[in-house]
């Protein structure tokens, strides 16, 4: 037995370092451990030896088995970095030039997210931001959405597990959960807690909701939301602001107009509808760009501003919507694919 375990050891270490490929590799290995193996044979013969030789047999067995699995190892390995090496071609001298000298580009929602802060500034809006991660007090308490809303069911947010924890994310209710925050209204509740108005602030930021990713839906994207709180503040100066933004984002010819709708945090609250023709793409006399409002006097009173001295409006929207009509692109997924081709175009 001792001298049949020998040979395979040998046969192993001679045949196991020419192997190339995996398919080769598999094929050795099955040879050797494999159910009809030369080593599965040599251990079924144990049986066979006298009971007195077995504790001796056993453990050079297993040791034999240990040498060829090491074998084993060893080919694999270096089978796997032969796979990687070639995946990833030859080496590259890190102190060449770039072959591509051509200078970088912003994209195209930096882009639109930037001038679309650039216009609001010159109004007096201040930029605000927040945590990705929130609590459900953030993202629907404070804005005055009820625990049975649609909106908050696990099939449209994302939530984490109830063990989950946040250092820099604190819980304003105890029992509360973590989530993905689905819109950017919640910097608007974090911004009135900090302090008393007049507030006026825009919160550009990345939100997440359950989607199917097609190409006008995406489970991750950007929204952009404005928030004005002060004495007397009308539906009136709401409409003049969002005139004066499309006005100067998209052209002279740029129209809008409101139609009533219901969100839980403003009342009144609108649909905004835009009349752009003169843009690329645009056949339509009127597209759906976004919501806004009032503020609800529930929401003043989770942030504890009195509803009968402050009013204020608040209005939020796509970013993706923006450049897709700003620059006539019909697919929201190419924001998102990196591909420079579609990239370098907005230079």
């Amino acid at each position: 037995m001792q001298d049949q375990l020998s040979a395979l050891l040998a046969k192993a270490a001679a045949e196991l370092p020419a192997v190339k490929t995996r398919p080769e590799f598999e094929a050795a290995k099955a040879r050797y451990v494999g159910p009809h193996g030369e080593l599965t044979a040599l251990m079924k013969q144990l049986g066979t030896v006298p009971k007195e030789q077995r504790p001796a047999v056993g453990r050079l067995i297993n040791e034999a088995k240990g040498t060829l699995q090491s074998h084993l190892d060893t080919a694999l390995a270096r089978i796997g970095e032969a796979e990687l090496a070639a995946q990833l071609g030859p080496a590259v001298d890190a102190t060449l030039p770039s072959p591509d000298s051509g200078p970088g580009t912003i994209h195209p929602l930096t882009q639109v997210r930037e001038e679309m802060c650039r216009i609001l500034r010159k109004v007096g809006f201040s930029i605000a931001d927040g945590p990705e991660v929130e609590t459900e007090f953030y993202c629907f308490d404070a804005l005055n959405t009820p625990s049975d809303h649609p909106a908050r069911d696990e099939k449209d947010t994302f939530y984490f597990p109830v063990s989950a924890r946040f250092g820099n994310v604190s819980k304003k209710v105890p029992e509360e959960r973590y989530l993905l925050r689905t819109h950017t209204s919640s910097v608007q509740i974090r911004t009135m807690l900090k302090g008393p108005p007049p507030i006026r602030i825009v919160s550009p930021g990345r939100v997440y909701r359950r989607d199917t990713t097609d190409a006008t839906h995406s489970a991750n994207f950007h929204q952009l939301e404005c928030l004005y709180v002060d004495r007397k503040v009308t539906v009136r100066d709401l409409k003049a602001l969002l005139d004066y933004i499309f006005v100067a984002l998209l052209g002279k010819d740029t129209k809008t107009r409101f139609r009533p709708h219901y969100f839980g945090y403003t009342e009144p609250s609108f649909e905004v509808d835009l009349s752009a023709k003169h843009l690329p793409k645009v056949r339509k006399e009127w597209i759906e760009i976004g919501g806004c409002g009032m503020v609800d006097p529930a929401v003043f009173d989770a942030v504890g501003y009195d509803s009968e001295v402050w009013s204020g409006y608040a209005f939020g929207m796509g970013l993706e919507r923006l450049a897709m009509l700003l620059y006539g692109i019909d697919d929201i997924r190419y924001f998102y694919q990196n591909d420079l081709r579609f990239l370098r175009q907005f230079g």
